[in-house]
C-alpha cells in the first residue's frame, strides 16, 4: 500500500520491503542458505531456531529476514513462533520491526503464546519510535481473544490521540478489527471515529473513513462538519483512501442535496433572459419552470473529484465515474466517458469491471459512448467474457444511423470459432431486430440462412431467436415455420423451440404438425426433459385442433409421460389428460381447455441483461454480481427538500494577529505531530552583510567578544524592557530616519513560539508564576560558523503577551568580527509545520534582504532551536487533593514511572525540588509528607495536564509522570531521571 511506503520512507530499503510484505534479498554470505530454505528441505528451520536464540544481534537479524522471506513465499513458519517471540523486547529497531511483522501474521494462530507478550506490546505502545508504536498496536489488534478487548480499546483510544499520523492511521485500522471481534464496543469506537474524522492528516483520512463505513455507516451526522475538509483533502489522500472517501461521499450527497435531474426545473446558468424577451414572458416562464440552483457543497464535491479522472489507479477513476453518474447533472456526466474508455487498455480483469459499468450506462445514455463505438469492437485476442460485454454495449448503442455498421460487425462475429461468442452474437442480432423495426425482416432472413450452418450451436441459437421474432408476425412467416420443422437439430433447446412454434401456430401448418408429432412419439423416451414437455404440449394442442389425425398419438404420448422418471413430466401429463379428455372426474376446467392452451400470447421483449442492474451502485460488487452482496449499502433517493446546509459550517478559529514589529513566532498546525515539534529542528535563518562603505545602523565588533555591552539609548533591540525597545517601536523608527544611530555592539530580540491548540480538559487549572532558576544559555550560532556573528538563546519562562499558547525564547547576538553588520533578520524557515512571522531587520540599510531561499550579497546561516520538553510547560496551581484525583484518572498507558538511585547529596527535599524545577517549568504542589514531592503543569500547546510525583525511599526514589501525551511523558521522565540521578 502507498500508505505504508509513505510511512517507511525514512527507513532503509530492506526494512521497507519487509513492511510491505515483500521478499527481502538476503545478504551474499547467507545466499546459499536462504535459497535452500525455500526448497522442499525444511530441516533448515533448526538452523533458524539456533540463530534466533543466539546472543548476537546480527544472527538474529539475519534469521528474521529469512523467516519473513519464508512467509513471503507462502511457507508455514508457525513452528518458529516461540523462538521469534523471545525477541519481541529487543532493543534493535530493525529486529523488532521484523518480529512485529511475523507476529502480525501468526498472532491469531498462536494466541496463547502471543498473550504472554502482551505486556511487551503495551510498553511498546509508549516507544518514542512511531513505527514501533504502530507495529505494537497492529500486533495487539491481531490477537483475536475477547479477554483483551479492554486492553485493545484503551490502546486504540491512546493511539487515536498520538502525535504521529502513521500511528493514528494504524488506530483506524485497528478499529475495524476490534469491531469484528466485539460488536458491543460500537459506542466507544464511534467516539474514536468521531475524533479521528477531525484529523487533518491525509494519511489518516482514508483509513478512518473506511472504519466509519465498517462500524457506523448510518451515522451521517458525523460527516457534516468534516464534509468540506474531506473534499479538499481528496487530491492528497493515497489512492485506495480516495476510493473509500468517494464512495462514502456519494452516499452522503444523495441524502443532503436535491436531485439535479428534476424535470420541472432548469439550470439557472442556462436560464438567462434573451435580449428581446419581455418581462411578461419572464414571469410566465418563472411560473412554469423553477430554476435549479446547485448547492455549493454539491458543486465542491464534483469540482474536487473531476481531476481524479486522470488518476493512474483504475479504481479511483471508476469511483469518480460512478459519483458523476449518481450525482452530476445529466449534461455533465459525459466528462467521464474518455476516462472510462481509457481504462479499456488495462488488464483483462479491469476491462471486465469497466465494461460492465459501461453496459449499464449505455442503456440510459447512448449518446455518451456512441462517438467511441469503435473502441468496443471485438478483438481476436479478447477473452470470451470481454467479447460478450463488448457485444452487449454495441447492441445498446445501435440505432437507425449506425445499425448497418454494427450488423456488418455482427456478420463477422457469427463466423467466430468461439461458439459461445457466436451464439451471443445471434442473440444480439435478435435484439437489434426487435428494437429497430426497419431491419426486422432483414435480420430474420439472415437468421434463416444461418439454419444451414454446419455448426450445431449456431443453428440452435438461430432457431431460438427466430422463434422469438416470429411471435411478432406469425402469419407472414409460415414458410419459415415449415422450413424449421424439417430441421434435425440435436440441441434440446432448439428442438423445444421448434416444437413450441409448431404447436403455437399449428393452424398455419395443418399438414406438417401431425407428422412432426408422429416422429417425436418414436423418440419420446430418449429425449431431454424440456423436449418431452414441449412434445406433450404439442400433442394437447393438436388434439384440440385436429383430433381426428392425432387422437391416438396423443393418448400414446400421454401414456408414455404417465410413467416417465421425471415427476414434472408425470404431473404435466396427468394435468393435460384431465384437461383435454373429459370424463366423469373432470371438472369445469375442461370446458376452457382451448382458451387455456391456445390463448394468444404476447411477443417476448428482448432486453439487455444489464437493464435492471441500475438498482445497484455502479462499481460495487453487488452490481458486478447482479445480486445484493453482504455489506452493500443502498443509495437513498434524493430528498424532496434539501436539508439545512448550515450543519456543514465549521467555526474557524482565527490566528492571533500581532502588529508589533519585534515579534517573531512560528505556528504549529493541528495536523502536524507534536513529536516532530519536540524532536526535530526548528530552522531559522539569519542574514548578515558586511559593508565598509556605510556606517549608519551597523553592528560594530564588540571589544571583549563575549561581554554584555549595552546598546545605545537611541537604538536598543532588547524586547524585554519597554524603555529599551526604541529600535522596534514606531517612534524608534522615526528617530532612526532623522538621527544617525550609534554603532551597535550587542543585539537582543525575543522570538515567540506559537502553538495553536484548544484546551482539551475541563479541569479548572490556574497558571502560577514560574519558579526562578538560573539562566542556562544555549549556543545557537558559533562565531566561527557565523563569520564573527555569535548567537545564544535561552527560555526566560515568562508569560508571553501575544497569546496564552506561546513560549518565549530570548536571543542574544554578539559581533566578534572586524566588520559592522546590518540587516540581521530571520529568513524563510526550512522546517515543516511552522510559519515564521519575522521581526523588522535590525539596523538600517538601503535595500533590506528579501525573505526567501536566496539573499543576494548576504551571509546566510542555518540554525536550529531545540527546546527541551520541560520548557514547553506552564506551571499550574493545584491542591494535594486535586492532584491525587487527577492522577487517579491518568493511570495505565497514561502513566510512565521509573526507579532511580539518587546521589547522596540529593537526599534533602530542597535539592529534589530545585532539580525538578530546573529541568521542567512546573509548579510545586504542597505536600503533607516530607518524602513525597508533587509537581503540576500543563502543556502550552494543548493545555493537557502533566503531573510529576517523586517518592523518596532512602537512597532511591520512585519517579512517576502522568499525562495523556505518552510521548511527552516518556521524554520528560528520561530528562528528570537523568537530572535526579546526577550530583548537584
Amino acid at each position: 500500500m502507498s500508505a505504508n511506503s509513505l510511512a517507511y520512507s525514512e527507513q532503509s530499503g530492506a526494512e521497507a520491503a519487509v513492511e510491505l510484505g515483500q521478499e527481502t534479498t538476503p545478504t551474499s554470505s547467507a545466499g546459499g542458505a536462504a535459497f535452500g530454505l525455500f526448497s522442499t528441505d525444511f530441516k533448515k528451520n533448526e538452523d533458524l531456531k539456533e540463530m534466533l536464540e543466539s546472543t548476537k544481534e546480527s544472527l538474529k537479524l539475519e534469521a528474521m529476514k529469512r523467516v519473513v522471506g519464508l512467509i513471503a513465499r507462502g511457507k508455514n513458519a508457525s513452528e518458529l513462533f516461540p523462538a521469534v517471540v523471545k525477541n519481541v523486547a529487543s532493543k534493535n529497531i530493525e529486529l523488532k520491526k521484523l518480529v512485529y511483522v511475523y507476529l502480525v501474521r501468526y498472532a491469531e494462530e498462536q494466541q496463547d503464546l502471543a498473550l504472554l507478550s502482551i505486556s511487551t506490546f503495551q510498553r511498546a505502545l509508549k516507544d518514542p519510535n512511531q513505527l514501533i508504536r504502530a507495529s505494537a498496536l497492529r500486533v495487539l489488534s491481531s490477537i483475536r481473544v475477547p479477554i483483551i478487548v479492554p486492553i485493545m480499546m484503551l490502546a486504540i483510544k491512546e493511539a487515536a490521540t498520538d502525535l504521529s499520523p502513521y500511528v493514528r492511521k494504524t488506530a483506524a485500522h485497528a478499529i475495524q478489527k476490534l469491531y469484528s471481534l466485539d460488536p458491543d464496543q460500537k459506542e466507544h469506537l464511534v467516539e474514536v471515529i468521531e475524533k479521528l474524522l477531525k484529523d487533518k492528516s491525509t494519511l489518516v483520512a482514508g483509513s478512518v473513513v473506511m472504519a466509519f463505513e465498517e462500524v457506523c455507516p448510518e451515522r451521517i451526522d458525523l460527516i457534516h462538519k468534516n464534509y468540506r475538509k474531506l473534499c479538499n483533502l481528496l487530491m492528497d489522500v493515497e489512492e485506495w483512501g480516495q476510493v473509500v472517501i468517494i464512495n462514502m461521499l456519494t452516499r452522503y450527497a444523495r441524502t443532503q442535496f436535491v436531485s439535479p435531474w428534476r424535470q420541472d426545473g432548469v439550470f439557472e446558468e442556462n436560464s438567462e433572459k434573451a435580449f428581446y424577451d419581455s418581462d411578461e414572458e419572464k414571469k410566465e416562464g418563472a411560473a412554469q419552470t423553477k430554476p435549479y440552483v446547485m448547492d455549493p457543497d454539491h458543486r465542491l464535491l464534483l469540482r474536487n473529484t473531476k481531476p481524479l479522472l486522470q488518476s493512474r489507479n483504475t479504481a479511483v477513476v471508476m469511483s469518480v465515474a460512478q459519483l458523476y453518474w449518481h450525482l452530476a447533472p445529466k449534461h455533465e456526466v459525459s466528462v467521464v466517458t474518455k476516462s472510462l474508455v481509457r481504462l479499456l487498455r488495462s488488464h483483462r480483469e479491469v476491462q471486465y469491471v469497466v465494461l460492465q459499468n459501461i453496459a449499464t450506462m449505455s442503456i440510459q445514455r447512448k449518446g455518451m459512448f456512441e462517438p467511441f463505438m469503435k473502441s468496443f469492437y471485438v478483438r481476436s485476442t479478447d477473452a470470451t467474457h470481454i467479447k460478450t460485454l463488448k457485444l452487449e454495449i454495441l447492441t445498446n448503442l445501435a440505432n437507425e444511423a449506425n445499425i448497418s455498421t454494427i450488423l456488418r460487425e455482427f456478420q463477422t462475429y457469427v463466423k467466430s470459432q468461439d461458439k459461445a461468442f457466436a451464439a451471443a452474437t445471434i442473440q444480439a442480432i435478435g435484439r437489434c431486430a426487435t428494437n429497430i423495426s426497419e431491419i426486422t425482416d432483414a435480420c430474420l432472413n439472415g437468421l434463416v440462412l444461418l439454419l444451414s450452418n454446419r455448426d450445431e450451436t449456431v443453428v440452435a441459437e438461430s432457431v431460438v431467436v427466430i422463434k422469438k421474432l416470429l411471435q411478432t408476425q406469425p402469419s407472414q412467416h409460415s414458410d419459415i415455420i415449415k422450413h424449421m420443422a424439417k430441421l434435425r437439430v440435436p440441441v434440446p433447446m432448439a428442438r423445444a423451440s421448434i416444437l413450441w412454434l409448431i404447436g403455437e401456430y399449428c393452424e398455419h401448418v395443418p399438414r406438417i404438425a401431425p407428422d412432426v408429432l408422429r416422429k417425436m412419439a418414436k423418440t419420446f423416451t430418449s429425449e431431454e426433459d424440456i423436449v418431452k414437455l414441449q412434445t406433450v404440449n404439442l400433442a394437447a394442442k393438436l388434439y384440440l385442433t385436429n383430433s381426428k389425425q392425432t387422437k391416438l398419438l396423443t393418448q400414446y404420448i400421454l401414456n408414455l409421460g404417465k410413467y416417465d422418471q421425471n415427476y414434472d413430466i408425470r404431473d404435466r401429463t396427468r394435468f393435460i389428460r384431465q384437461l383435454i379428455v373429459p370424463n366423469e372426474k373432470s371438472g369445469a376446467l375442461s370446458k376452457y381447455a382451448r382458451r387455456i392452451l391456445l390463448a394468444p400470447k404476447p411477443a417476448p421483449v428482448l432486453q439487455s441483461a444489464f437493464k435492471d442492474r441500475d438498482r445497484f451502485q455502479l462499481g460495487t460488487l453487488s452490481h458486478t454480481l447482479n445480486s445484493k452482496a453482504t455489506g452493500y449499502l443502498e443509495l437513498s433517493d434524493w430528498p424532496d427538500v434539501a436539508p439545512d446546509q448550515s450543519v456543514r459550517n465549521v467555526e474557524v478559529v482565527e490566528a492571533v494577529r500581532i502588529n508589533t514589529r519585534s515579534d517573531c513566532y512560528y505556528r504549529r498546525d493541528e495536523d502536524h505531530s507534536e513529536e516532530k515539534r519536540l524532536c526535530s529542528h526548528s530552522y531559522l535563518v539569519f542574514c548578515s552583510r558586511s559593508d565598509e562603505g556605510q556606517k549608519n545602523g551597523r553592528l560594530e565588533k564588540s571589544g571583549s567578544g563575549s561581554g554584555s555591552a549595552s546598546a545605545s539609548s537611541e537604538e536598543s533591540s532588547s524586547a524585554e524592557s519597554s524603555s529599551e525597545s526604541g529600535s522596534d517601536s514606531d517612534s524608534g523608527t522615526d528617530q532612526k530616519r532623522n538621527t544617525k544611530p550609534k554603532p551597535i555592539k550587542k543585539v537582543r530580540d525575543v522570538i515567540h513560539v506559537v502553538h495553536c491548540f484548544c484546551l482539551s480538559r475541563l479541569f479548572p487549572v490556574q497558571v502560577s508564576s514560574p519558579v526562578f532558576v538560573p539562566v542556562r544559555p544555549h549556543e545557537l550560532l558559533h562565531r566561527m560558523t557565523g563569520k564573527g556573528l555569535a548567537a545564544q538563546y535561552h527560555f526566560p519562562r515568562q508569560p508571553c503577551i501575544y497569546g496564552d499558547h506561546m513560549v518565549s525564547v530570548q536571543l542574544t547576538f554578539n559581533n566578534h568580527g572586524d566588520h559592522a553588520l546590518e540587516d540581521i533578520h530571520i529568513s524563510e524557515k526550512t522546517s515543516t509545520g511552522q510559519s515564521i512571522h519575522c521581526f523588522r531587520p535590525i539596523g538600517e540599510s538601503g535595500s533590506a534582504a528579501v525573505l526567501g531561499r536566496t539573499c543576494s550579497k548576504t551571509e546566510r546561516f542555518s540554525v536550529s532551536i531545540q527546546p527541551a520538553v520541560g520548557e514547553l510547560l506552564l506551571p499550574v496551581t493545584m491542591t494535594e487533593q486535586d492532584f491525587s484525583r487527577e492522577q487517579g484518572k491518568l493511570v495505565g498507558m497514561n502513566e510512565s514511572s521509573a526507579t532511580i538511585t539518587m546521589a547522596p547529596e540529593t537526599v534533602s527535599s530542597q535539592p529534589v525540588s530545585k532539580k525538578v524545577v530546573s529541568v521542567a517549568n512546573v509548579g510545586v504542589v504542597p505536600s503533607g509528607q516530607d518524602n513525597v514531592h508533587r509537581f503540576a503543569a500543563k502543556l502550552v500547546s494543548s493545555g493537557t495536564l502533566v503531573l510529576v510525583c517523586v517518592v523518596q525511599k532512602d537512597s532511591s526514589a520512585q519517579l512517576t509522570v502522568n499525562t495523556e501525551r505518552t510521548v511527552v511523558g516518556s521524554m520528560l521522565l528520561r530528562e528528570l531521571q537523568t537530572a535526579l540521578s546526577s550530583a548537584p
